[in-house]
C-alpha cells in the first residue's frame, strides 16, 4: 500500500456524507467499497492508518441505508435471524466480551484509540486521578490481605491478626507466616483494617504499661493485672493503698491500672468490707442469712430499734442504717 497520508494518522475525515481516503485523498460515500482499488482490505487499511476497528469509514446516509437493509434481511432471512440470535446470546452470556478481549490481548492500541485515551485522561483532574489511584491500591491491598487470611483458615485479616497477637506473635511473624514481606502488616494493616489496627495498638499499649506489674504478680501467683486487681480490690476489698503496698507500685499506678482494665475503683474499700463483715457476723450470730432478715424478724416480734441495738451490740444509727431508714 502506498502511504500518501492525505488524512491524519489515527483519524477519519468526514465531509457531509463523504469520507476522505487516506491513500489517494479522494472523497467517497464508502471508503470500504473503494479499498479494492488499492489492493487492500478493511483490517489492513485500519491497521496501516491507526484506526479503530469500529471507526466508521462510510458517510452517515450510507450507514443508515446499510442498517435499514440489514433490518429488512433480519425480518425475512432465517440465516440472518439465526446469526443475530447467536450474537445476542453471546453478548448476554459474556462470551462475546471475552472473545473480544482475547483477540485484543497483546495487540497494540491503534493511534485513534490512543488519542481518545489521552483526551479522556486530560479531562480528569489531578485530584480525581489520584483518588482513583488510591482506590485501586486499596482494593489491591485488601485482596492480598483476604487471600493471605483465607490460606491460613481465617475469614478475614482482622481475625488472623487478632488470633496471632493474642497468642503472643508479632506483626512481623504474622506477615512471614502469611507469605508476605515481614513489614507488610506493619505498613498496611491500618489501611486494610483500621479497627483491628487500633485494637492491636491498644493491646500493645496495655502490655507495655502492664510490664512493671508482671514480675511481682508472677510471685503472687497471678498471670495478669486484671485478675490480680479483681481479686484484691473487688473480691477482697483491699484499698488502693494496700494494693500499692503489696506490689511496690504507687497509688497512681494502681488507679490508672484499674481504669486501663475497665475496673471501677471502690472508695473506702477496706471500711466497706469491715461494715459488710460486721453485718454478716450479726446475722450469723442470730441464725439469719443476712442482717436484713435479722432486722425484719426482730421488728416483726415487736422489738424497738433501741432493744435491737442493745441485743446485737451495735448503735441505733447502725441498726437503722442497715434497715434502710438512714441514707
Amino acid at each position: 500500500m502506498t502511504l500518501a497520508e492525505h488524512a491524519p494518522i489515527g483519524s477519519v475525515v468526514h465531509e457531509g456524507d463523504r469520507v476522505l481516503c487516506h491513500v489517494c485523498g479522494r472523497w467517497f460515500k464508502s471508503v470500504l467499497a473503494h479499498l479494492r482499488a488499492h489492493g487492500t482490505d478493511d483490517l489492513a487499511y485500519r491497521g496501516e492508518f491507526g484506526l479503530e476497528r469500529n471507526a466508521p469509514l462510510e458517510g452517515a446516509s450510507t450507514r443508515r441505508r446499510r442498517a435499514d437493509a440489514l433490518r429488512r434481511r433480519r425480518e425475512t432471512d432465517p440465516a440472518v435471524r439465526a446469526w443475530c440470535a447467536e450474537g445476542e446470546h453471546r453478548a448476554r452470556s459474556g462470551a462475546l466480551t471475552e472473545a473480544a478481549a482475547q483477540a485484543a490481548r497483546g495487540r497494540r492500541h491503534p493511534e485513534q484509540r490512543r488519542r481518545k485515551t489521552l483526551r479522556s485522561l486530560a479531562s480528569i483532574s489531578p485530584e480525581a486521578r489520584n483518588d482513583g489511584i488510591r482506590r485501586h491500591a486499596l482494593v489491591r491491598l485488601r485482596t492480598v490481605a483476604a487471600k493471605a487470611a483465607a490460606e491460613l483458615g481465617f475469614p478475614d485479616v482482622g481475625a488472623l491478626v487478632t488470633d496471632r497477637v493474642l497468642a503472643g506473635h508479632s506483626l512481623a511473624a504474622i506477615s512471614r507466616e502469611a507469605g508476605l514481606h515481614k513489614d507488610w502488616l506493619s505498613r498496611h494493616l491500618r489501611t486494610v483494617d483500621p479497627d483491628t489496627a487500633a485494637a492491636i495498638a491498644e493491646h500493645a499499649r496495655v502490655r507495655r504499661l502492664d510490664a512493671p506489674w508482671l514480675p511481682v504478680l508472677a510471685e503472687l501467683g497471678f498471670g495478669g493485672v486484671p485478675e490480680y486487681l479483681r481479686d484484691r480490690h473487688l473480691r477482697q476489698a483491699r484499698s488502693v493503698q494496700a494494693v500499692a503496698a503489696e506490689t511496690g507500685l504507687s497509688r497512681t499506678a494502681v488507679q490508672t491500672a484499674l481504669t486501663r482494665h475497665g475496673l471501677t475503683r471502690v472508695s473506702h474499700a477496706t471500711s466497706r468490707r469491715r461494715v459488710r463483715d460486721g453485718a454478716a457476723a450479726v446475722a450469723e450470730r442470730f441464725g439469719h442469712p443476712d442482717v436484713a432478715a435479722y432486722l425484719a424478724d426482730r421488728r416483726a416480734a415487736g422489738l424497738s430499734w433501741k432493744t435491737i441495738a442493745a441485743e446485737c451490740g451495735r448503735s441505733q444509727s447502725w441498726v437503722r442504717r442497715r434497715a434502710g431508714l438512714i441514707r
